[in-house]
């Protein structure tokens, strides 16, 4: 799947996830919690927590991880030259599907980054 507006998919994502954390409110909230402390600064800052969870979505084509964490990664100050390295490292990992993932994950970035 191509995004070609990644503010709009996040918003759309978010309405799908708020319906499914409805659902199973259990699960959702352990797995709020898994997140908070996977990226919660420790010998590792939070933006390379968040690189790093943006080469895993990349090798693992996922869309939505790809807009959450070019967006969070964006928030803590990741620059797009990072971001470049991050697909490198992805695209080395993962082959050919990284690459053309890796490409949407530089689009997904470009639309949260300000700088």
């Amino acid at each position: 799947m191509s995004v070609s507006d990644w503010q709009a998919f996040i918003s759309q994502t978010d309405a799908r996830m708020g319906e499914l954390r409805g659902g199973i409110p259990g699960v959702a909230k352990g797995f709020h919690e898994v997140a908070r402390a996977a990226i919660k600064a420790g010998a590792l800052d939070s933006k390379t927590k968040e690189l790093m969870a943006l080469a895993i979505g990349i090798a693992a084509r996922c869309d939505g991880c790809l807009a959450y964490h070019s967006k969070a990664a964006a928030k803590y100050g990741a620059t797009r030259e990072e971001v470049m390295e991050t697909i490198g490292v992805a695209v080395y990992m993962g082959g050919g599907p990284s690459m053309i993932y890796g490409a949407e994950a530089l689009a997904a970035f470009d639309a949260f980054f300000e700088g």
